[in-house]
């Protein structure tokens, strides 16, 4: 089954979407996309490690998520991918559109080919402002296709607002 998580910062996403992944009786590989740029970010990623079972695999890729998807694609496999924004802002930080577009339409490709179960968390931003620059916006634009997308491809989707997980789709 493919599921999507959605929620805004510090929402609940993130343990909600492991503790889904935790539940199956699979061999479960944590796909990271976000990188460490500052000290902030570094206390982030390492309050998801110690949140984490040692036994999970964990797949650092910021940039080719397609082709890790393709390479873990297997029944008995579970995967979790966080997260698709931040893998959106490695993309559009790359200021290269033809590897935006290619990267992109191989991941929508890649998860909807996958045949384990598969864990895919992805902020909401459009319950907000309109921001201010023009990257924010792009980012914002960006985002939201995405997860309209993947939701579209997935047969759960949940939002998570205050920890509290609130069913969007379900399968019949």
């Amino acid at each position: 089954m493919k599921h999507l998580v959605l929620g805004g910062v510090r929402s609940g996403k993130s343990a909600f979407a492991e503790a889904q992944i935790a539940a199956l009786d699979k061999s479960v590989h944590y796909v990271a996309t976000s990188q460490v740029w500052d000290d902030e970010m570094a206390s982030r990623v390492a309050k998801h490690q110690q949140r984490r079972p040692e036994q999970w695999h964990l797949i650092e890729e910021p940039i080719a998520l397609a082709d890790t998807l393709i390479r873990l694609n297997h029944p008995d496999h579970a995967v979790i991918i966080e997260c698709v924004s931040l893998w959106i802002s490695n993309l559009l930080c790359l200021e290269d559109e033809a590897v935006f577009e290619q990267e992109t339409h191989a991941f929508l490709d890649a998860a909807k080919d996958f045949s384990g179960e598969l864990v895919i968390v992805s902020s909401e931003v459009g319950l907000g402002i309109m921001p201010m620059n023009k990257l924010a916006r792009r980012f914002g634009d960006e985002i939201g296709t995405m997860n309209q997308k993947l939701a579209n491809l997935t047969e759960r989707v949940t939002f998570v607002a205050a920890g509290l997980p609130m069913p969007l789709k379900s399968p019949l």
